[in-house]
């Protein structure tokens, strides 16, 4: 018994002292984009990484070239003209997470956290305050997600230029520089 309340103790102790770490394979970040009006096409980035560190510090790196439309000429001119990956390769969320309370809640139990994350992309960083949903889905797995999707406008990461661009290579009437963006991210206890 005593042993058994030891090891109990052991594991409560590490997980409470643990970094966590993106699960790319069972996380997803989408984006909606809107031409023509009302045509209305959901995307997403395929490559993910990031971390949790013991100081709360959440950090997702996504991979810019990984974006996928399903349609490769599209991906090819978003990766070129839009994100610029031969310049820029990477995005990155920072927030900071009450880790206290990420490491305490039980299995099967959510909590929501308001909180502001920052958008960096190249030189650009936008500050954006989001409402997460926190679920421990495990005794070393978390999932995050927005209680509502993230309205990016392209225009303060400097990129209305590149959707322009676009635009008129497409030869659409218009893109919408607003993007409802959501995402589900894992996270596991290293």
């Amino acid at each position: 018994m005593r042993t058994l309340c030891l090891l109990a103790f052991l594991a409560a102790t590490t997980n409470a002292f643990a970094d966590w770490s993106l699960d790319n394979s069972g996380s997803e970040l989408s984006f909606v984009t809107t031409k023509a009006t009302d045509v209305a096409e959901v995307h997403t980035f395929d490559e993910l990484s990031g971390s949790v560190g013991s100081d709360g510090h959440a950090r997702v790196v996504i991979q810019l070239a990984s974006v996928n439309t399903l349609i490769p000429i599209r991906d090819e001119r978003m990766r070129e003209i839009l994100f610029q990956t031969d310049l820029f390769p990477t995005a990155a969320v920072d927030a900071r997470l009450d880790i206290v309370r990420l490491n305490n809640m039980a299995v099967s139990t959510s909590e929501v956290l308001t909180t502001e994350i920052l958008l960096s992309l190249g030189e650009t960083s936008v500050p954006i305050t989001a409402e997460l949903l926190l679920t421990r889905i495990a005794p070393d797995r978390v999932l995050v997600t927005p209680m509502k999707p993230i309205i990016v406008n392209a225009g303060t990461l400097n990129l209305a230029e590149g959707v322009e661009v676009l635009r008129e290579i497409a030869g659409l009437p218009s893109i919408s520089k607003a993007v409802p963006v959501t995402f589900v991210l894992q996270f596991v206890a290293a």
